[in-house]
């Protein structure tokens, strides 16, 4: 998660709280607003920057719709990052993971095939007849973040391949259904590991969904399975639910070479799908539908 005093995501060498930090002031933030930036950490949007975070939403569900359409067998990966590079520059947006984190993720997207949980990074392997594909697209419109990303499967696939596909989408629209003013985030855990377990499968407990709209990562984290994190949501709040799910055992294996692939420990497969969500006054809104 990205702090006050760390390097600003935009490249300009300058901490964030100098940069890109949102301008809060006393007079305009409400009690609520201020108590949750005061004891979380986490930015309640004000109307304007949710606006904002939906215009960067809709511009990434509309690169990742065409690269869902491309994505077919014989097509690799790294053509796929290149497809995404254009969308973007046409889009007159920032692809987020291009330069993140360390070391420097080094492409525009994130292409986890089978047994990888996440993080996988175009390469020049085509797909093949089989296939499944977790796409993750992230682009910076004006300052602001939007995050989703989909399963897609490549031609006919085993019977496991396709009901972890289904069971992970599944996972996602129940925690959705669940999020509302007042719930506390560790509902969104159990709503997904109940039925999660229910079907056979484990949830992955070492990567977590986050909070966005400013920054690529903002307080809250969003666990995927159980946990005590019993944070209320509230109106204003913006984040992603992107619980990854596995046939066989949770734990997954980072790449000692790369640093960023992550592969199930048993080598058996796993799904994700994933929405940025914001808290409304009466429940909630996908941000990328």
């Amino acid at each position: 998660m990205i702090e006050r005093n760390d390097s600003c995501w935009c490249g300009s060498g300058k901490k964030w709280k100098k940069c890109h930090y949102p301008k809060l002031p006393s007079e305009n933030m409400s009690l609520l607003a201020k108590r949750y930036l005061q004891e979380y950490g986490i930015i309640l949007k004000s109307p304007e920057q949710i606006e904002g975070v939906r215009r960067a939403c809709q511009v990434t569900i509309q690169i990742l719709d065409e690269l869902c359409k491309h994505a077919k067998k014989g097509v690799t990966t790294l053509a796929l990052d290149e497809l995404s590079r254009k969308l973007h520059k046409g889009a007159n947006a920032i692809p987020a993971p291009l330069g993140y984190g360390h070391p420097p993720y080094p492409k525009t997207i994130c292409t986890s095939l089978n047994e990888v949980i996440c993080h996988g990074i175009p390469d020049e392997r085509p797909l093949r007849e089989g296939d499944i594909v977790n796409i993750d697209a992230s682009a910076i419109v004006d300052g602001f973040f939007g995050d989703s990303s989909r399963m897609v499967i490549i031609g006919k696939t085993t019977a496991e391949k396709q009901r972890v596909v289904e069971v992970s989408h599944e996972c996602l629209m129940r925690s959705i259904a669940i999020c509302r003013p007042g719930a506390p985030i560790s509902d969104i855990g159990k709503t997904i590991e109940d039925y999660a377990r229910a079907q056979g499968f484990s949830v992955v407990n070492q990567f977590v969904g986050h909070g966005i709209g400013l920054a690529f990562h903002e307080p809250p984290e969003i666990p995927h399975h159980y946990n005590s994190l019993h944070t209320p949501m509230a109106p204003g709040m913006i984040f992603t639910i992107e619980p990854m799910i596995n046939v066989g055992v949770r734990d997954g294996i980072i790449d000692p070479i790369n640093q960023w692939t992550v592969r199930t420990k048993d080598g058996k497969p796993s799904a994700q799908w994933e929405h940025t969500i914001l808290i409304t006054e009466t429940g909630h809104e996908i941000l990328t539908i």
